[in-house]
């Protein structure tokens, strides 16, 4: 696992030609919008969770955000549990980012 800034994390992204964008927010919190092609599974459904992380590609490289950064970081921690190699906390979360989001209202 491995935390990068908003700007790390966007450059690494746009060079990754093996790259998932993985949104671990609730419901709730997704409905105010998310980032453009992002895969969201809630890290609050716990053994749920688990199973959905089970089924990714373990040889994809995983960006993954949440809120402000807190919950992401547990779900690489959890990924790299699981045997995932390459997965990205982005720190801050969606408080401070600037990039672009798609609205789901």
């Amino acid at each position: 696992m491995e935390d990068l800034t908003q700007e790390e994390w966007v450059e690494q992204l746009e060079n990754d030609n093996n790259a998932v964008v993985l949104d671990v927010r609730t419901d709730a919190e997704v409905a105010d919008g998310i980032i453009p092609n992002a895969i969201h599974l809630d890290i609050y459904k716990g053994q749920e969770f688990i199973d959905a992380l089970e089924d990714l590609d373990k040889s994809k490289s995983y960006y993954v955000y949440c809120r402000s950064g807190n919950r992401s970081g547990k779900a690489c921690q959890i990924m790299e549990q699981l045997g995932f190699e390459k997965a990205y906390n982005l720190e801050g979360g969606m408080l401070q980012w600037t990039g672009d989001v798609v609205d789901l209202k």
